[in-house]
């Protein structure tokens, strides 16, 4: 079939990068695309705050996994290259404690290794060596298997993996922690501290979540990249590629309702009353929204998140403020004494912890900590500085004067290792859990969706085929998983799983609205 013959009538609800990606790949192929975002700006999460009339990133701010985007913008005729100023990283992220010690972490492995030998010995640095194989390894066995491809079962990912290689699936590591999996590698707790954090880039407790999450090293090593203007140019990117290809986004347009017939998907009804007509829907807001009730006209299998099983959410604070002591690389993490206790008060006890592992993203300067050119007249560094929470934003918000607390435990831990920001110069707008919740509904202020705590976590995240026909899932809180490259692929992943579907009877049959077909 030509295009014009297929061309389909795709509504997109959802400008996050997910959903952008969808827009992209759709719009390329020809079809008709229409995205309606609630917030006034492309990027969801991937958001920017104006501070002392600087726009500071206020949500994901490290970019990895560079060929998911290669890959979509090839599709439309583009590079990535084109479309945003990009500059790799030598410099991961530097690193301190409280006892004074710092380390950085490279691209080159052998440059990493050199450094963690003269941070903790060469038994350390042989055990980094070590790690980084064995989690390259990981990465291979699963980014075609797993991250690449549409959502399986355990038996369908071993049947991918080849059934028959079971020391292949067992160095995947699924039953062992990711904590307990570094004891193999590192005796520092220093250095357990710093790769169990990993964990934290899926929102979940490295005490509990799978050792796969071991691959996030390889993918950092694979490429960190800075994005020129912060990583909402990429939004703003992606945007602009949809549109060059006819796709329309509509911003400040909040949907109340999918209509459902009883051939699948007919319309997407809007706050303001209009109704836009449907040939299929993806939805790029967060599983649980759709799930309970919050988006009315459809009732889908799968229960939504419960606020035990959500991933972290955070506190965060862009800012403006003078800074001394500890030198900042692009990306600083500050770790607690206490890191075990951090994450037993976050998801046992429900409390933002007393002594708060701190991140910090200095968008003003590069990966070694130089200042950006266009940055070096203000004295004032412009960060966003970020603790873990627990995602009860639905159910227990931060009174001001809790925040207030929050902030003095998170300038302690940076002065304890050394950093101290001079409050008479400092700006800042503050971010809570009920605010995340307030712009993603449904998430109690989850930034991940579902926690990966154990190991069916990850095959417990829906896939972008729902049972309802025409209708599809994208984002972070789906299958692969959350962070930017992931979230892009599973806008991809729906977008072609809507096109496939639109070549099958069957699937578009008026039974398969009574569930024969679900596998969400």
């Amino acid at each position: 079939m030509t295009a014009a013959v297929c061309r389909e009538r795709v509504v997109i609800v959802g400008a996050g990068i997910a959903g952008l990606s969808a827009a992209v790949s759709l719009a390329s192929a020809g079809h008709d695309v229409h995205v309606v975002e609630r917030a006034a700006a492309p990027g969801g999460k991937m958001r920017q705050v104006e501070v002392g009339g600087t726009r500071i990133d206020a949500g994901p701010t490290v970019f990895t996994m560079k060929w998911a985007f290669d890959r979509l913008l090839d599709r439309a005729g583009t590079t990535l290259e084109d479309e945003v100023g990009l500059t790799r990283a030598g410099t991961l992220a530097r690193h301190g404690w409280g006892d004074g010690s710092r380390l950085d972490l490279f691209a080159d492995p052998d440059a990493s290794a050199a450094a963690i030998e003269d941070f903790a010995g060469a038994q350390e640095a042989g055990g980094y060596r070590r790690f980084c194989k064995d989690s390259a390894a990981v990465y291979a066995t699963l980014k075609d298997t797993y991250i690449a491809a549409e959502r399986p079962d355990p038996v369908t990912l071993a049947r991918r993996v080849g059934m028959g290689n079971l020391s292949q699936m067992l160095a995947l590591k699924p039953f062992s922690t990711l904590w307990s999996a570094l004891g193999d590698y590192f005796r520092d707790p220093r250095l357990r501290q710093l790769f169990a954090r990993y964990a934290t880039y899926c929102g979940s407790s490295p005490f509990q979540a799978p050792a796969t999450l071991m691959l996030v090293a390889h993918v950092e090593q694979d490429g960190v990249w800075l994005i020129d203007s912060g990583m909402h140019a990429l939004a703003r990117a992606l945007a602009d590629v949809a549109k060059r290809h006819g796709a329309r986004i509509d911003y400040g347009r909040v949907v109340t309702r999918i209509e459902v017939d009883g051939s699948g998907v007919a319309a997407v009804h809007l706050a303001d009353k209009e109704r836009i007509p449907a040939d299929a829907v993806i939805f790029n807001g967060d599983y649980s929204a759709l799930a309970s009730g919050l988006v009315a006209g459809v009732r889908l299998r799968q229960a939504p998140v419960k606020p035990a099983e959500r991933s972290l959410s955070a506190i965060t604070w862009a800012v403006k403020a003078k800074l001394h002591g500890f030198p900042l690389a692009r990306h600083t993490v500050l770790f607690s004494d206490a890191y075990k206790r951090e994450f037993d008060e976050i998801f046992r006890k429900g409390r933002v912890p007393d002594d708060p592992t701190v991140y910090l993203c200095a968008q003003g300067r590069d990966d070694t900590g130089a200042r950006v050119a266009d940055t070096e007249s203000d004295p004032r560094d412009a960060f966003l500085c970020l603790i873990n929470a627990p995602a009860l934003g639905d159910r227990a918000p931060h009174t001001s004067s809790e925040i207030a607390t929050c902030l003095d435990a998170t300038l302690t831990r940076m002065a304890r290792c050394g950093l101290s920001l001079d409050s008479a110069t400092m700006e800042s707008v503050a971010t809570t859990p009920a605010d995340f919740e307030r712009m993603f509904p449904g998430t109690g202020g989850a930034l991940y969706g579902r926690a990966s705590h154990g190991w069916m976590a990850s095959f417990q995240r829906p896939g972008a085929r729902t049972r309802i026909p025409g209708l599809y899932l994208a984002g972070g809180s789906v299958h692969p998983g959350p962070g930017v490259p992931m979230a892009s692929l599973s806008g991809q992943l729906a977008a072609a799983s809507l096109v496939a579907d639109r070549g099958s009877t069957r699937r578009f049959h008026p039974a398969a609205i009574s569930g024969g077909t679900s596998t969400d």
